[in-house]
């Protein structure tokens, strides 16, 4: 049996395509007598309250119309956001976005990697800059990966969005 989890998912990841985002996430909770649909979308350049509002208005012409009327029982509240700064890196268009930034990485042999990303030069390999050197880190060897918050982050550190 699907769950409405993965029927959204399915029936909003190609929709949401054609307006240039990415969809991350569908969560589906109950609360009260109400379920909250949250839907979590990025692309490149980032995720502005324009973008949100247009996909706010296409997710909901979307619930509101078969296939996808049926997938909720009873009342919900839409949510859409972007994904937070503790997000784990899990896909290399997550690599790619986070491009510049400081990350924590865990390898499958228990180390751990703390290292600026310098390149993204294909969806197997990251470059990062460890200590002022470059080394590249096979992505198959990561098990986990974390953004970290700089708050003193330098003024020539821009963030390389592709």
């Amino acid at each position: 049996m699907a769950t409405p989890r993965n029927v959204l998912l399915d029936g909003l990841s190609a929709p949401l395509a054609h307006l240039g985002v990415d969809l991350e996430d569908v969560e589906v909770v109950k609360a009260g007598r109400r379920h909250v649909v949250r839907v979590v979308i990025d692309r490149n350049g980032g995720v502005d309250l324009d973008l949100v509002a247009q996909v706010s208005q296409r997710v909901s012409e979307l619930l509101d119309a078969p296939p996808l009327d049926s997938t909720i029982d009873g009342a919900f509240v839409l949510e859409v956001t972007s994904p937070g700064v503790d997000r784990p890196l899990s896909l290399p268009r997550h690599w790619r976005r986070a491009r510049t930034r400081l990350v924590q990485a865990t390898m499958a042999d228990g180390t751990q990697v703390d290292g600026r990303i310098a390149d993204v030069p294909d969806d197997e390999t990251v470059v990062l800059t460890i200590d002022g050197e470059s080394r590249d880190i096979r992505l198959g060897d990561v098990t986990r990966a974390i953004v970290q918050v700089e708050f003193n982050r330098k003024d020539d550190q821009t963030d390389g969005e592709e």
